[in-house]
């Protein structure tokens, strides 16, 4: 076959390929643009790692034990929660576009500093991954998670993302959300919380699955302090 039909072949497949690509890309923009912006009105009832938890207990021949979730608009929420929410998770919520630059920095310095790796999520980056994607640590999930990030600071405003996040994260023992976490720990409703039992559900988020609020060790303690003082530089949304 001569050189130049080769190349011309070569050329029309290269050309094939491209525009495949590019239609594939556009279309999964199209596709979670369009998620992200559904949820901006709808509340969802459920996350993306409850359906895959159900699917795995399913085809694992487990029964699915779902967690409570009880979904509560952002007025329904004690402002102490959502003071010390802000406190513990992210300081800088208001200001930033939904990476913040200032703990990234710090993260970076610590780990050539110290060899320890923190991490520097917002509550932004947290609805992304908890709502929208499949638990990994994959580079892709990571490149998802940061996509996700944007169109989210696009699309909603930060009362939605305050009041998605306090819905959805994870608060241990099959518990989903603020009020689910305050009837579980206190019975008592979101809205109800003191100060203090606010502060203790926000110092039990890094790791919900060991510390409990109902019976904090010395870290949650220290942990509960710290949050109470930062609690009254937060701003209500």
């Amino acid at each position: 076959m001569p050189k130049a039909k080769k190349k011309g072949i070569l050329r029309r497949t290269t050309g094939r390929l491209a525009r495949m690509m590019l239609t594939i890309t556009l279309a999964l923009a199209l596709l979670t643009t369009a998620q992200v912006l559904v949820v901006r009105f709808v509340n969802p009832p459920f996350t993306l790692r409850m359906a895959w938890q159900w699917a795995k207990d399913v085809s694992a021949s487990r029964p699915y034990l779902r967690p409570a979730y009880r979904w509560r608009n952002l007025d329904q929420i004690s402002p102490y929660l959502q003071r010390a929410v802000l406190a513990s998770e992210d300081q800088r919520f208001a200001d930033h576009c939904g990476f913040d630059f200032v703990e990234i920095r710090n993260a970076i310095s610590e780990l050539f500093q110290y060899q320890r790796l923190r991490g520097a999520s917002t509550i932004t980056m947290q609805v992304a991954r908890t709502l929208f994607l499949m638990p990994s640590r994959s580079v892709s999930r990571k490149l998802g998670e940061a996509w996700y990030t944007v169109l989210i600071e696009l699309l909603w405003d930060k009362r939605r993302v305050l009041e998605v996040y306090l819905n959805t994260v994870d608060w241990g023992r099959l518990t989903m959300g603020a009020e689910a976490a305050a009837k579980r720990y206190f019975n008592r409703s979101a809205l109800d919380l003191s100060r203090e039992q606010a502060a203790l559900l926000a110092a039990v988020l890094p790791n919900p699955h060991r510390w409990e609020p109902q019976r904090p060790g010395a870290r949650v303690k220290f942990r509960v302090q710290h949050i109470i003082e930062d609690m009254d530089k937060m701003p209500l949304l």
